[in-house]
């Protein structure tokens, strides 16, 4: 009779072919699948369990897959940037992303939460997490890859992951039109674009690296002034705007967004600017052109047709 296998005495050798040989079934189907198909299965018959018939989206971006998903059925209550399509517009509005009330979440009896990451504030977020309320993270990001995995984490978490696919497929395609497109400028016929945030007693607050702006503005064909001095949003002196040389300074249309173009151009340091001196003032819907979701390929369009005309017109 052989001996029975004591894992607290067995070599490490021995140990590794015992796990391997523990695990090879559970690993057989996965190089079944290389194109990742079972893991996304998987995943999806996971994310079954929960219960996503009345769900809170918050993030513009997270509301407006689910409703390209054609889910949008589910939704019970959306945060106030989810303003497309204009459906949502119809349900109950639960605060900003940025500052949510926990218990107004709570006060539409939620099934599920799908929040934008970034979303808050933190102890808000907290409380509805110990509410046992399932609640999942949409990982932010702003580019091809991140727009795409938005919709593959939406997808698998309502249990439609072959919509998601195909989504996905498509939404991909459509980037990659736009950023081909855009791609196709000069570099040195590139405009150089300031993204104002805000003003902050007379300080511009403007758009670093790691933005959605910053990421808009270079999918678009165009280069932030800031030149990647800094990460996120930053107050800046004037000297640092004088010495960005806009060629174009871009502003939000939002409720609230403040300075008027005149105002803008105004600004003693602006003024003197490229952008100040031929009045480039270029106002965009902030939703629309910050969102990275399922539209970004034609806030791309959109930008660039705004920056240098119609599509396509690259001089020679």
């Amino acid at each position: 009779m052989s001996k029975s296998f004591d894992l607290r005495r067995a070599r490490p050798w021995e140990v590794a072919l015992t796990v391997f040989a523990l695990s090879a079934p559970l690993l057989a189907p996965l190089a079944a699948h290389g194109d990742g198909g079972f893991i996304r299965r998987a995943v999806a018959q996971e994310m079954q369990q929960v219960d996503t018939s009345k769900l809170v989206t918050i993030g513009g971006a997270v509301t407006e897959i689910v409703y390209a998903l054609g889910e949008g059925g589910r939704i019970v209550a959306r945060d106030s940037t989810s303003m497309y399509p204009e459906e949502a517009m119809k349900l109950p509005d639960v605060g900003y992303m940025r500052a949510l009330s926990p218990e107004g979440v709570i006060a539409v009896n939620p099934t599920a939460i799908l929040a934008v990451e970034g979303s808050g504030p933190a102890d808000a977020l907290a409380v509805l997490k110990s509410a046992g309320i399932p609640f999942e993270t949409v990982p932010e990001g702003y580019d091809r890859a991140a727009i795409l995995r938005k919709i593959d984490v939406v997808g698998n978490f309502l249990g439609v992951p072959e919509k998601a696919k195909a989504l996905e497929d498509k939404v991909g395609a459509e980037l990659d039109a736009a950023i081909a497109d855009a791609a196709k400028r000069p570099a040195d016929q590139r405009k150089r674009v300031l993204f104002v945030l805000s003003f902050q007693n007379g300080r511009i607050m403007a758009a670093g690296n790691h933005t959605a702006a910053d990421g808009i503005i270079g999918l678009a064909g165009a280069v932030n002034a800031t030149d990647g001095t800094f990460e996120g949003y930053k107050p800046l002196t004037d000297e640092a705007v004088i010495n960005a040389k806009p060629d174009v300074v871009m502003v939000m249309t939002r409720p609230g967004a403040g300075s008027t173009d005149d105002e803008v151009l105004a600004h003693p340091a602006i003024a003197v600017t490229p952008a100040g001196r031929n009045k480039a003032i270029l106002r965009m819907n902030s939703l629309h052109l910050l969102g990275f979701g399922p539209r970004t390929a034609s806030a791309i369009g959109d930008l660039n047709k705004e920056l240098y005309g119609k599509p396509g017109n690259v001089s020679q």
